[in-house]
């Protein structure tokens, strides 16, 4: 049983106005094996190039939760089965991804949560080192690292601090 629901920490913060409770848009996709995942955020900022996102889950992921800003493209996958199997095994909680995901099956054996906009089979190229650990701007909504992320079968908050 999870220890949190975000309909209601929708609830507890739905007149909040100082910005530090936020709730990304409807728009994301479950890939991973656990549909309900949380903790604190680290970020890379990346296009179409997820160098930044290889380096991340290959690190130590301490239970956070990698946000990962791929600019919402839809041409090229910032994350497929190696990379979830790395995040997995390198105990991530889960990966948001304003982007691309591939290798639906592999992703679905990930004993992490995975969400992204949706499927393409092309992977990415080698051109930018990208940007981590610093503000993204995803689907609108701007998270920091260390933001607390939750997400849920009805949806993903971010909050400043733990909930």
């Amino acid at each position: 049983m999870p220890l949190f629901a975000t309909c209601d920490l929708c609830d507890l913060h739905k007149n909040d106005t100082d910005g530090a409770f936020r709730v990304l848009p409807p728009v994301f996709r479950d890939f991973g094996a656990k549909s309900v995942f949380s903790g604190p955020v680290a970020t890379v900022k990346c296009h179409e190039d997820n160098s930044p996102v290889k380096l991340a889950v290959e690190s130590p992921g301490q239970g956070r939760v990698l946000v990962v800003d791929g600019g919402g493209s839809l041409r090229r996958a910032l994350v497929g089965g190696n990379l979830g199997a790395a995040a997995a095994r390198n105990g991530w909680a889960g990966i948001v991804v304003d982007g691309c995901v591939r290798d639906a099956g592999e992703l679905a054996e990930c004993a992490i949560g995975i969400r992204a906009l949706g499927l393409m089979p092309m992977p990415t190229v080698r051109r930018e080192p990208g940007l981590s650990e610093v503000p993204v701007q995803v689907q609108g909504v701007w998270i920091r690292p260390g933001d607390w992320l939750y997400a849920d079968t009805d949806g993903i908050v971010v909050m400043a601090q733990p909930a």
